[in-house]
């Protein structure tokens, strides 16, 4: 067995410590969960906060439950806008479903702009005692030439991007989906798992102070002569109270279009075709369309291999089901800091190794069932004729879509729940855990 070097002894020099997490976004809930059990945290951000990022900046109930489980004041005096739940528009029929009530979750959702996101987390993780370094560009591992184990990073610091290394027995890899420092030691991604990609821009808009995060299901694409197409994707409204809406849609690679449209273009389509009072005007745009990669369904592992820990996007943890990433992001954060003390606390380096290598099972245990599910249902609305009953037939049913809601925002209760919450909570430990 590969056993795991001994934990760092007071006092740290500067550059070393007994953990190092690369990337400070919704990774930084594994810095700080990390530094509130008394390990010494190196948190490494290549950027500078504030920085923007590509997101849907609507956050559902399941990410809501990681915030106030680190502390975060998630007040409206504090910037936060609460959402009651999602309105779904698709087959003529428009449906707004709130946040079901659960004892496992909260009954609303927020919204806040990712520039300003990633730092509330990051200086939170600061606050329990991490210590973080901006503009921190991570490069190569350091490897352990008799081991093979990672035993820290090369990186360049600051604006003179002085060259300098990290040390810790253990690092986490929270750099998101290009996560170069998992491709360095050999972890590439599953061309078998689904991958998605969110394009979004912003627009002043009169809707901006919207209770519901909004959700198309026919994304149409109407360019050109010829017949409509309706395209394997959605769209997203979301009102983010400050006079501007966050107006994107995202798309899966499991269909024909993924390659061979330009997404952005899409989009300022499918804007063009929204009423005009609604402000989705290119005059109205606040800044450029982006898109980012949503890499879904375990589409990276093993999750943890020579002391490297993968957590949220660099681990391919995005929710097949929904696209959402930053709630999972956090959990697998915490799940991975709670690991890492545990082997800490451990007396030899076998008994750290053999506590290391429950993370990937704890991430099968919480997820592999349901992200199986979630596989099984992106080939099925890659399918644009899926798609296209199924929006026009579930919306007439407002029980099954209270159903569907659950399932795809991943929210049942794991015990003593309602009959929706045990046939979820059923599938899922039934299906396999890949």
């Amino acid at each position: 067995m590969t056993v795991v070097p001994e934990p760092h002894s007071s006092p740290f020099s500067e550059n070393t410590a007994d953990v190092i997490v690369v990337g400070a976004g919704p990774g930084s809930a594994t810095a700080y969960h990390l530094a509130k059990s008394g390990l010494d945290v190196l948190l490494l951000e290549k950027t500078e906060f504030p920085r923007e990022k590509v997101c849907g900046d609507g956050l559902t109930p399941r990410a809501t439950k990681q915030l106030v489980a680190m502390g975060i004041d998630i007040s409206e005096e504090a910037g936060w806008l609460r959402n009651k739940g999602l309105r779904i528009i698709g087959g003529g029929m428009r449906l707004q479903l709130d946040w079901p009530d659960l004892a496992s979750f909260p009954d609303y959702g927020l919204v806040r702009k990712r520039d300003d996101f990633d730092e509330q987390l990051a200086r939170q993780a600061q606050k329990a005692g991490a210590r973080l370094y901006e503009r921190c560009n991570v490069g190569a591992p350091i490897i352990d030439d008799r081991t093979g184990r990672i035993t820290g990073v090369h990186a360049k610091l600051g604006e003179e991007k002085r060259e300098v290394t990290f040390h810790a027995p253990l690092v986490v890899a929270a750099d998101g989906n290009s996560t170069r420092l998992s491709l360095a030691m050999g972890l590439h991604r599953r061309e078998d798992r689904p991958m998605g990609v969110a394009v979004r821009t912003y627009f002043e808009s009169p809707r901006h102070e919207d209770d519901y995060l909004e959700s198309w299901l026919e994304l149409w694409d109407r360019r050109g002569p010829g017949e409509d197409r309706l395209l394997p994707g959605y769209g997203w409204i979301f009102g983010m109270g400050d006079g501007t809406s966050n107006v994107g849609l995202g798309v899966l690679n499991t269909s024909d279009s993924f390659k061979e449209l330009d997404w952005r273009e899409v989009l300022k389509a499918w804007c063009a075709s929204m009423p005009e009072d609604w402000g989705y005007t290119p005059d109205n745009m606040t800044g450029p369309i982006r898109g980012a990669a949503l890499p879904m369904a375990f589409n990276r592992q093993p999750h943890y291999t020579k002391g490297l820990l993968l957590v949220g996007d660099a681990g391919g943890l995005v929710n097949p089901f929904n696209g959402e990433g930053i709630a999972y992001a956090m959990e697998s954060g915490q799940i991975a800091a709670d690991v890492i003390v545990q082997a800490h606390a451990r007396s030899t380096p076998a008994g750290r190794e053999m506590a290391l290598q429950r993370y990937p099972r704890v991430l099968k245990d919480t997820y592999g069932g349901y992200y199986t599910l979630g596989r099984a249902f992106v080939k099925l609305i890659g399918n644009p004729k899926v798609m296209k009953i199924a929006a026009q037939r579930g919306l007439t049913h407002p029980m099954l879509m209270k159903f569907t809601l659950k399932l795809l925002a991943n929210l049942t209760d794991p015990t003593g729940g309602d009959a929706m919450d045990r046939i979820i909570n059923g599938l899922s430990k039934v299906a396999p855990k890949a």
